[in-house]
């Protein structure tokens, strides 16, 4: 028997909603399905983060994460992984480049370039400064390109490249109602989707409306209703009741 200080959880009152938390690589903007979020399911609080690529993963693995934005291609195993979307590459040159007089850059006519590895040197960002300072090019999806933005350099599309893609990644055993209504939303189905949990909830009963005599339900007293037209005042009567008056 619990103690007379000590709360009771009472079974018919609702668990506290859990908060979903998901991260995202640099060049993926959550906004619009934060947007979404927020206006189907305001009662579960949304948290969100950016990582890095070298730790895309490991916030799931550590459990800081319930999804994750990840760019492709990563490791599979122990994971759910949609892929969402593909990147357009682009060329990166230090400001002055020949590339900058062009609007698209083969990447066959780039063979004779340096090109810097972007893992190697700590990143995307610390990438980006070493081209400024004009020691090679580098490849990246536009995205990464415009979220850095990055000082004397110049970016342009790149042809003859492969593109990156962005999915979307949990644990597979953490799959639950919330995690499906998020990847509804970021996969554009529609609040009233037969595929989305929150749409497969019975709405509330509305209780009737009581008549204005207070009365409830089919047993209530229907109100009487008026008549249309004046009664006959001869009804009823033998035929030459009627008192003739005088002509």
């Amino acid at each position: 028997m619990p103690a007379e200080d000590e709360p009771t959880l009472d079974p018919a009152l609702p668990e506290s909603p859990r908060e979903l938390r998901f991260a995202y690589v640099p060049g993926v903007t959550p906004g619009k399905w934060i947007r979404r979020w927020e206006e189907r399911m305001p009662h579960v609080p949304l948290r969100s983060f950016m990582s890095d690529g070298g730790t895309q993963l490991s916030v799931l693995r550590d459990g800081s994460a319930d999804l994750s934005f990840v760019r492709l291609p990563v490791e599979r195993e122990g994971l759910n992984v949609i892929p969402l979307y593909e990147e357009q590459p682009v060329v990166v040159a230090p400001k002055g480049h020949e590339i900058t007089v062009f609007e698209d850059v083969a990447l066959e006519d780039l063979a004779a370039e340096n090109f810097l590895d972007a893992d190697d040197l700590g990143g995307p960002e610390m990438a980006l400064q070493v081209v400024a300072s004009g020691a090679g090019l580098l490849i990246l999806p536009m995205s990464v390109a415009r979220h850095f933005n990055i000082k004397d350099t110049v970016a342009r599309r790149l042809t003859g490249a492969p593109g990156t893609q962005i999915a979307l990644a949990w644990p597979s055993d953490a799959t639950d109602e919330v995690i499906e209504e998020f990847i509804g939303i970021v996969r554009g189905r529609t609040a009233q989707s037969s595929r989305q949990p929150s749409a497969q909830q019975e709405p509330e009963k509305k209780a009737p409306k009581p008549d204005r005599r207070g009365g409830t339900g089919a047993g209530a007293k229907k109100p009487k209703v008026a008549q249309r037209y004046a009664p006959n005042p001869d009804k009823g009567r033998g035929r030459g009741s009627r008192k003739k008056g005088k002509r």
